[in-house]
């Protein structure tokens, strides 16, 4: 266990390798959780029911949920499937959603990034929107070709925080560099959400849960890639790992 004793659940994206399927999590969210944000990952496989995750919620500080290469399935938001929107995952969509949504009803920290933060937009009733590159005034936002990741995950874009918001409160309200690699983006805001952070071409990227009772934060980008060397990263994973603090304190009295 970590020194701090902090649990953080991470759902499983599904692959299928080695004629098996396998529930896994990328490694580079896990190396954050266990480096900067002090905590033990603990990945729940695509497999969890929800009385699974009544007992996990017993146990654990916080929820962070990740990126990946597939999307959330659009027939959540009322949409027609096309093959713009593949690929999916339907029982990782089916694990995040009832476990974003748990989180927040049970004031359980929650950090969601990527294909997380959009499972965070839908969860609480809101849509997407795919291939955004190819929307009028929108840029580019889709990763590089090239075979390094440090040159793929690069900061490349300015976002600008929204004044008085909660990121603006961990990072200042100053435009700072993220790596934020994707095709599709918040279309429909959910109610339940507030905009955190903007790109230059108004696309949303950073959204918090105002009525939450503890952290709850959504970002399009990937603080987890640079979180031992980037101010901002790390501020994020840090204000993630006090609140998870926050609550193994609050369970233990």
């Amino acid at each position: 266990m970590s020194a701090n004793g902090l649990l953080v659940a991470v759902p499983a994206d599904v692959r299928e390798f080695e004629n098996y399927s396998w529930h896994a999590s990328p490694s580079t969210y896990l190396a954050a959780i266990r480096d900067v944000a002090g905590a033990l990952p603990v990945i729940v496989p695509a497999l969890a029911e929800e009385s699974d995750l009544d007992l996990l919620f017993e146990r654990i500080d916080g929820v962070l949920v990740t990126g990946s290469v597939s999307n959330v399935h659009p027939a959540l938001y009322g949409v027609e499937p096309s093959p713009a929107h593949e690929p999916f995952d339907p029982a990782r969509d089916r694990l995040s959603l009832a476990m974003i949504r748990k989180a927040i009803e049970g004031g359980v920290p929650l950090l969601a990034i990527c294909r997380g933060h959009q499972e965070l937009n839908v969860a609480l009733g809101g849509s997407l929107a795919t291939e955004i590159q190819d929307a009028a005034g929108r840029m580019d936002h889709r990763a590089p070709s090239h075979p390094e990741q440090s040159e793929r995950f690069a900061l490349r874009h300015p976002v600008s925080p929204e004044p008085g918001g909660r990121l603006a409160g961990l990072v200042g309200t100053a435009p700072f560099a993220v790596n934020s690699l994707h095709r599709q983006a918040i279309d429909r805001l959910a109610d339940g959400l507030a905009v955190e952070a903007r790109a230059e071409d108004g696309t949303i990227e950073a959204v918090s849960v105002p009525a939450a009772a503890s952290f709850a934060l959504g970002v399009q980008w990937h603080p987890e890639y640079w979180a031992m060397s980037d101010a901002p990263s790390r501020a994020i994973f840090e204000a993630f790992a006090k609140a998870c603090a926050e609550r193994r304190d609050a369970r233990r009295r």
